[in-house]
């Protein structure tokens, strides 16, 4: 049994969340379904508890207060990542990384190092980026490219390497490569010799963590990619499902 009231609390943040964290009442009409009335009183009871906040131009964002849950929720999840990561170090010999999209940056959340003595680091906590990074390119990919090209404008997209795509038009077609084939590929983009492959992690139809498998260039291309790719996908999809339930 749910409460009606806390069900369409939560159908209103979850509205604010897929228009990027900010809209207006009639977006997030369209979104739930919900009368006006019962979105502006539902706002209120929000507002008064942090958990939104209203601009000068009158439109509705997430609060500050959902940080204290999302910075609690973010270590459980790495906690609950911890085996799915260990997976993909058998599965690849390679370390294991799982990153979510913060703002205009990729943080990684957990990672299990490869075994080997030669293997990658990225240090948990550390930001960068998206758009030379593997895991950047599968959390870009879910947005739309309208997003996506207002992101690539405010970071500038500087170079890291001499492979790192740094123009606007060739990352979208490099996002829509990524949407059409399920994984993405750092191939030295933003750090010469290391090469990575990322998968989507879903909650339902959106995208939200990356994993990844990151090695020397040489260790990773001699990986069967398809292989690898396959297998990625299903510890990725039983962490969804672990996390975030089955689908709806």
């Amino acid at each position: 049994m749910t409460i009606q009231s806390v069900d369409r609390a939560f159908d209103v943040l979850e509205a604010l969340t897929a228009y990027g964290g900010e809209a207006g009442i009639s977006e997030i009409a369209d979104r739930t379904g919900l009368p006006y009335g019962t979105i502006h009183r539902l706002l209120q009871t929000l507002l008064a508890r942090g958990y939104v906040r209203q601009g000068a131009d009158k439109r509705y964002a997430l609060g500050g207060s959902l940080l204290r849950l999302g910075e609690a929720a973010e270590r459980l999840v790495a906690v609950w990542a911890r085996p799915y990561l260990s997976r993909l170090v058998d599965l690849s010999g390679e370390t294991a990384n799982m990153a979510v999209l913060e703002g205009d940056n990729v943080v990684y959340v957990a990672q299990v190092p490869s075994p080997r003595r030669l293997r990658m680091f990225a240090e948990v906590g550390r930001r960068v980026l998206p758009h030379s990074t593997a895991v950047g390119k599968v959390l870009l990919a879910d947005r739309t490219d309208d997003h996506c090209a207002a992101l690539l404008e405010r970071t500038g997209l500087p170079r890291r390497t001499a492979n790192t795509i740094t123009d606007v038009e060739a990352m979208l077609a490099e996002l829509a490569l990524v949407r059409s084939r399920g994984f993405a590929l750092d191939l030295g983009e933003e750090e010469l010799g290391v090469h990575c492959m990322a998968v989507p992690v879903r909650d339902d139809d959106r995208v939200v963590a990356a994993l990844s498998v990151s090695g020397p260039a040489e260790r990773i291309d001699a990986l069967p990619r398809h292989t690898l790719y396959a297998g990625m996908r299903r510890i990725a999809e039983d962490l969804g499902a672990e996390v975030f339930g089955p689908p709806r």
